[in-house]
């Protein structure tokens, strides 16, 4: 178990900075940290000052199933991003008429949450940029895979996954679409991120701002 994020995040960047030091001769310095928000960017800001490289906040917002909000059937990021979790719409017969109003939904919320934590700051250019994902924890991978796919959209040249602790189940799946996922720890019984953190405060919107500015 983790003290708290920033612990985590301390943790993580070293973890990184071994597995990057067993395939490469000198660690890179051409890579940027996109953390995932809110709690991501607590971890991304230690790890990208860490290695002293741009730190990029990933605005996504998961889509909930119609009677289980915390079930993710899917995730809107950036630029009209959207990632569904097939197999899950298919089980649960989730219609087009949910999809279109959930997505409209979720699109204001992450103008609001944008709008709240970027201010002036222009978007980093992903094009040909070696991108580590981090998040405080992946559980069932969708929030991230919506990362990927913006990101794959942005022609990142590579990307790689960093979190403290992953479900076992999802584990695999990333391997999928990540060119390396970096994992502190592998959960076979996962129910909430938090049950990972001693201390797991919800992030709130001026801390993203203080983070991002310091």
């Amino acid at each position: 178990m983790f003290e708290n994020r920033e612990e985590a995040g301390e943790l993580l960047a070293l973890e990184i900075e071994k597995e990057i030091r067993e395939r490469e001769t000198e660690l890179p310095r051409d890579f940027i940290v996109a953390a995932i928000l809110r709690g991501g960017i607590v971890l991304g800001r230690i790890i990208a000052d860490y290695f002293k490289v741009p730190l990029e906040p990933l605005a996504i917002r998961k889509i909930g199933a119609p009677n289980e909000k915390e079930l993710a059937i899917g995730a809107l990021g950036q630029k009209k991003t959207i990632f569904w979790e097939k197999d899950l719409l298919e089980r649960l017969n989730i219609n087009k008429s949910y999809k279109d109003m959930a997505v409209k939904e979720k699109s204001y919320e992450l103008e609001e949450l944008e709008n709240a934590i970027r201010k002036e700051r222009k978007v980093l250019d992903i094009a040909n940029k070696k991108v580590i994902v981090v998040d405080d924890g992946v559980a069932t991978g969708t929030t991230v895979l919506c990362a990927h796919k913006f990101l794959k959209k942005e022609k990142a040249k590579s990307i790689i996954l960093a979190t403290p602790v992953i479900a076992q189940d999802s584990f695999g799946k990333m391997s999928k679409y990540f060119d390396d996922v970096v994992a502190l720890k592998i959960a076979p019984n996962f129910y909430a991120v938090g049950q990972f953190y001693k201390y797991f405060p919800q992030v709130e919107n001026e801390e993203v701002v203080t983070l991002m500015s310091s």
